[in-house]
């Protein structure tokens, strides 16, 4: 006799624990029903949660809420007052410039001011409106490019500069 039977006769590979068609088609049939059985009583307990019920005031200002405006366009009147250098300063510059934070030339620093007067009125103001290092464009304000040449003419003229002031824009 052969190694490989066993007392019943059979061959160990062959030995199973479904050895019955009916034991087969059970056995496949609860692997599928009963995940499917588990799955619509997670559907069932989920979509059961209790939920307030919403009337029409709540409906439509959920949906307001939801298709609200991402932004908004606002113009500036052509007749605003415009800031004078000092103004400028005292708005956007004095944050920086009173302090020297982040390497910026101190108000009123002469020695600080000397080698950036000499580039020129138009390469402070080009820093100035686009930004240069650590300082963002307009320092981060909201101004028109004439306020930011009157703030750049009243710090440079306190550093020791002797620049004009800008000649106001024409009117439209």
């Amino acid at each position: 006799m052969s190694s490989t039977s066993n007392a019943n006769g059979h061959d160990a590979a062959s030995s199973s624990p479904i050895q019955k068609n009916k034991q087969l088609l059970l056995t496949v049939g609860l692997a599928f029903v009963i995940p499917v059985i588990m799955i619509a009583g997670l559907i069932g307990v989920v979509s059961s949660s209790s939920k307030p019920v919403a009337d029409s005031v709540d409906a439509e200002r959920g949906v307001s809420s939801r298709i609200q405006k991402v932004g908004l366009v606002e113009f500036q009147g052509g007749d605003r007052v415009m800031k004078t250098g000092e103004q400028v300063f005292n708005a956007q510059c004095h944050a920086c410039h009173l302090t020297g934070a982040a390497g910026s030339p101190k108000f009123g620093d002469a020695a600080a001011w000397a080698p950036r007067i000499k580039t020129g009125f138009d390469s402070l103001l080009n820093s100035a409106l686009h930004g240069k290092g650590n300082m963002g464009a307009q320092g981060g304000g909201d101004l028109s490019d004439y306020e930011v040449a009157r703030g750049v003419v009243y710090m440079a003229n306190k550093g020791g500069a002797k620049f004009e002031e800008p000649k106001a824009p024409a009117a439209k």
